[in-house]
């Protein structure tokens, strides 16, 4: 893309915002934010909205707010993206909490997962909040729970939130258009047999049984295969059978893990399985759904002019938890996501708000 391209008339106004986002994602990294311990890097985020003179509304660990002039009779962008971390893999030789700048990288945990997607969103929305006669609303949430799909995450959000009409989640995407997400479906499955002992031939081995069921889920091919997203991919990653060498056992649990795409509901999924297998199955949940966008989307068309490409991802967001059209799309590189010594460029974060302001302003 041609710096061209992307040019904001008051760049000035921008580049003071970066500075402060910056520094902001430093506070960040240093403060703790595991998985339902987001509590003080919610206050950061909250207290930095409040010095903005921004009305903030928090729920648990979850921070947003609006544009000042929203007005309920035009459409409303959602602007999201997570503050949580995972906990730091043994490989870091960095302290993961201590942030420092080297050849033009962040580094520390949480800076490409998802603090930086997280902060060229939050001055994305500064940019547009005080502006009057906007096209469309602007909503922007920090949330929590991201990395664990929990219920005090953007699942709480929703009945609070305005009607929303489009979403950008923010993940390390390299700034390209994730217009699809696969789903995840887990399910616990149990093959029954019948007990007898193993010198005598007796009984009905239930570790027999699930070889060919197992196999089924290791072959089988789902007749719609979605554009985007490819093949629904299952795979059986636990098993569990017997107790006793010369037992034959009555019974074999295995645990299937499932990535569900586009073309089918998760609800679907599991009722094509039922109906070609010969066992009990439970799944965890339905509720990671795959999620997909139109790629005649406004949002999309407009980035695609700026050499945006789109893909189909296959990893989880936020995006299979919200009821309305998302896309995925962020600085940072996926790669780096949850890895040790985890870093991002500063220039991808200042590229991103560039981006997301250059699209949004030519939206109809």
């Amino acid at each position: 893309m041609r710096e061209q391209d992307y040019i904001i008339s008051d760049s000035e106004n921008v580049s003071v915002l970066k500075s402060e986002v910056t520094e902001l994602l430093e506070k960040l990294i240093s403060t703790p934010s595991y998985s339902r311990e987001e509590n003080l890097t919610g206050d950061l985020i909250e207290q930095f909205l409040i010095k903005k003179e921004i009305d903030v509304n928090r729920n648990i660990n979850n921070v947003w707010c609006k544009n000042k002039f929203f007005d309920e009779l035009k459409k409303t962008i959602l602007l999201n993206s997570h503050h949580d971390t995972v906990k730091p893999n043994s490989g870091y030789t960095n302290n993961p909490f201590n942030p420092f700048t080297e050849e033009g990288k962040i580094f520390g945990l949480g800076s490409n997962d998802a603090g930086g997607p997280l902060m060229a969103l939050l001055a994305t929305f500064i940019y547009f909040y005080d502006k009057e006669n906007l096209k469309y609303n602007f909503i922007f949430a920090a949330t929590a729970e991201e990395e664990i799909s929990g219920q005090n995450g953007i699942a709480c959000l929703i009945n609070d939130l305005p009607k929303i009409d489009f979403a950008i989640v923010g993940e390390p995407t390299q700034m390209q258009m994730a217009a699809a997400e696969k789903g995840l479906l887990v399910l616990d499955c149990k093959v029954f047999g019948k007990a007898g002992h193993a010198a005598r031939n007796e009984g009905e081995n239930a570790i027999v049984k699930s070889m060919e069921i197992i196999n089924w889920f290791s072959t089988f091919k789902f007749p719609k295969i979605s554009e985007s997203l490819g093949e629904i991919k299952m795979s059986v990653t636990v098993i569990k059978a017997g107790g006793q060498h010369n037992v034959v056992p009555a019974l074999c649990e295995f645990t299937v893990d499932v990535r569900t795409t586009d073309v089918y509901t998760n609800e679907e999924v599991v009722t094509i399985i039922k109906n070609h297998v010969d066992c009990e199955i439970t799944p965890r949940s339905y509720r990671l759904q795959p999620s997909s966008i139109s790629k005649s989307h406004p949002f999309v068309l407009e980035g695609l002019k700026l050499n945006r490409t789109t893909y189909g991802s296959p990893t989880l967001s936020d995006q299979a938890l919200m009821p309305w059209p998302s896309l995925k799309m962020g600085p940072g590189d996926s790669a780096r996501s949850h890895s040790a010594n985890e870093f991002i460029y500063i220039n991808e974060i200042e590229e991103a708000i560039d981006i997301y302001i250059t699209i949004l302003k030519k939206l109809n």
